[in-house]
């Protein structure tokens, strides 16, 4: 009876470590994933902006030629 319990606890415990792992390696994975997705949001937005600010400088230097 006593091997038994040991092995079921040997079992439990491997259970244990091995989920801990997965849940481990999935949220790794999905920190480095919403991080990529997040750098490319950002660097399309800072193109935007740039494309705007290139607008707002065309239209002050035709403004300040007239």
């Amino acid at each position: 009876m006593g091997a038994w319990r040991m092995s079921f606890g040997l079992i439990m415990y491997m259970g244990v470590i091995i989920g801990l792992s997965v849940i481990f390696v999935l949220s790794f994975t999905f920190f480095i994933r919403r991080i990529l997705i997040n750098s490319t949001v950002k660097k399309t937005r800072l193109l935007e902006i740039d494309k705007k600010l290139d607008k707002i400088i065309d239209l002050l230097e035709l403004n300040k030629s007239v």
